[in-house]
């Protein structure tokens, strides 16, 4: 299923867990005055645990920001995953963990690549997590309607990224903010047992 939710003044984002008005210039200085952590590759990420009013009880969050990066499927998927480790996901002790978290990165890599498809790329991926949930966000410039196709024929090249997403997640749907291009997709997935 999936929904469209208009957005209102003082709307945070589609539960964003990370207050929406905060994000990481390219040069790696916090825009919102939070903390920002380098990665590895010199990629900078604001993390946010149990900032209070902004994330519930239990609540992590991690955001990206693809300003001037190339690459950004696999970035994507290497942050993803960075984050999945964090929050113990990964390395998966079982099976159903192995897939939860596989799932997480296929999810991902849809999503940014219909952002580099069909919206002039993505600007922002916003991951949160609690014990139940784990939520995806794709921001980007594109004025498109994401949706699967149908209808859905497997041995069709291409197309396959939405109805791989509506399969995969508990929900799905976009927010977009009115007079301003662009919108955000998320998705959620449920949380392995």
């Amino acid at each position: 299923m999936s929904t469209t939710r208009p957005y209102s003044p003082g709307d945070r984002g589609p539960e964003s867990g990370d207050g929406g008005a905060s994000g990481v210039s390219g040069d790696g200085v916090s825009v919102s005055g939070r903390p920002v952590a380098p990665t590895a590759d010199g990629v900078s990420v604001t993390v946010s645990a149990g900032d209070a009013g902004v994330l519930s009880a239990g609540r992590s969050a991690r955001r990206l920001s693809f300003a001037g990066e190339s690459g950004v499927v696999p970035l994507a998927r290497d942050f993803a995953r960075q984050a999945l480790h964090a929050w113990g996901w990964l390395p998966a002790a079982g099976a159903d963990r192995r897939a939860a978290a596989e799932d997480v990165l296929l999810v991902v890599s849809e999503l940014v690549t219909n952002a580099c498809l069909h919206a002039e790329g993505p600007e922002e991926l916003r991951i949160s997590c609690d014990n139940k949930v784990l939520r995806v966000e794709v921001s980007d410039r594109g004025a498109g309607q994401p949706a699967p196709r149908t209808p859905h024929r497997a041995g069709r090249p291409g197309g396959h990224g939405m109805f791989i997403v509506q399969r995969l997640c508990l929900d799905w749907g976009v927010v977009r903010a009115p007079g301003v291009a662009g919108k955000t997709v998320w998705a959620e997935l449920g949380a392995p047992a």
